[in-house]
């Protein structure tokens, strides 16, 4: 979908001391990346902790970001899990009228082979509702070969992209290489974004571009435009920030570029802890330099 391109952020789940959500600090990061050139919000994605939010949490916190967005931005939901049936069940009961897309990450600890994982997700494609693939090796123990991508993609007009985070940037110009017309991929990885969009994905659901809105989103912009050599001096800025908010985990390393720019406060829920104080102090160092 060419409305789903360029930079979507994986919103946080900013929470107060007392680890209940914090509505005014969610109001803030979406109204700061709005006015900053975010291109679409992810809702509920892992970035989100939404493992840790109860069913009733999540309700409000979609509640609050459709109301506080009032539509000047598309919304992709995250809903996924490893039990296909259940997944089905959530995608075709939720209310998915003010949402472009849901985001729906592969089943994770069953580990699944690669018929399994073409099941599974011909199962959520039956429900007839716009899934977005995501494939993150790196927290579900199992990769979604691109031979199976491409396979869904073509059976399966409504498995409209993938969100690929396979850790060989080698399976992104595979799958770009061979996806039919109409299928996209986006680069699931923030560091690969630059290379990936130029090589003709389209773009990234991203992290570290909800702390960073205004750069990212113009070095998207830039290669879209074939300017490369524009590009890539933005990337080369944020390439060392990016690396440091996920040195110890997501989103600790986020939640520390939001609070110190006042945008958020620096809590998480267990089983996540707060970035240790090493990290911190040189995440702080990096953002001086930038």
């Amino acid at each position: 979908m060419s409305i789903l391109k360029g930079v979507g952020v994986a919103l946080v789940t900013p929470f107060n001391e007392d680890l209940s959500v914090d509505f005014d600090s969610l109001t803030k990061l979406i109204e700061y990346n709005i006015d900053n050139g975010t291109n679409y919000l992810v809702v509920l994605g892992t970035t989100a902790e939404a493992a840790t939010l109860s069913d009733d949490e999540k309700k409000q916190v979609i509640k609050h970001i459709i109301k506080v967005n009032n539509k000047r931005l598309p919304l992709v939901l995250g809903i996924g899990g490893n039990n296909t049936l259940e997944v089905k069940k959530q995608i075709e009961e939720a209310d998915l009228s003010a949402f472009e897309a849901v985001l729906s990450v592969s089943p994770y600890y069953n580990k699944p082979n690669q018929e399994g994982l073409y099941q599974h997700y011909k199962v959520l494609a039956s429900t007839g509702k716009n899934i977005i693939i995501y494939n993150v090796p790196s927290r579900t123990g199992q990769n979604i070969d691109a031979d199976t991508t491409i396979r869904l993609a073509k059976e399966f007009p409504n498995l409209l992209m993938i969100k690929e985070a396979a850790p060989n940037i080698l399976q992104y110009f595979d799958i770009l290489r061979k996806k039919p017309e109409g299928f996209s991929l986006v680069s699931g990885d923030d560091e690969y974004t630059l290379p990936v969009t130029l090589a003709g994905g389209n773009g990234v659901i991203s992290v570290i571009g909800q702390g960073y809105p205004k750069e990212f989103s113009t070095m998207v912009k830039l290669a879209f435009e074939g300017k490369i050599k524009e590009a890539y001096e933005i990337h080369n800025k944020l390439v060392e920030i990016t690396r440091l908010i996920f040195a110890e985990g997501n989103p600790c390393g986020i939640k520390v570029v939001l609070a110190e720019k006042g945008i958020i406060k620096n809590y998480l829920r267990l089983p996540l802890v707060a970035a240790s104080e090493g990290l911190t102090a040189k995440i702080k160092a990096e953002m001086a330099n930038i």
